[in-house]
């Protein structure tokens, strides 16, 4: 058998149904979607003229990007602890990714709500 990357996750256990890695793969790349959703949406927020202040634009889009920035590498370690547990037959581990997603999205709502607010 050729050697895969990462050996902590492939190195372990036994292959899994095809099925459940493709489906935790599919996961994955719909994490790396939504993390391109928020870095272009971090760019729009900063390009386009929206009747916001400055600064409230630009916190804005640093949370957006920032976002944007973090979310990969936290699906990519949600993908090997998944992949991991598959392939040992133990649990699946709860997701470390959509609870600060959701906290930052919360976020970037309400700078844009305060922000129309105080303009």
């Amino acid at each position: 058998m050729t050697r895969r990357f990462p050996a902590r996750v492939y190195g372990v256990g036994q292959e899994p149904d095809p099925r459940f890695t493709l489906a935790n793969e599919r996961t994955f790349l719909a994490w790396i979607r939504t993390a391109l959703a928020l870095i272009a949406g971090g760019v729009a927020v900063d390009a386009v003229a929206l009747p916001l202040p400055v600064g409230v634009r630009v916190a804005t889009a640093a949370v957006l990007l920032g976002l944007g920035l973090v979310l990969p590498v936290v699906a990519w370690l949600n993908w090997a602890a998944a992949e991991r547990a598959l392939r040992l037959g133990r649990p699946l581990p709860s997701s470390f990714v959509s609870l600060p997603l959701a906290g930052g999205v919360v976020l970037v709502a309400v700078l844009i709500v305060v922000g129309l607010l105080i303009r």
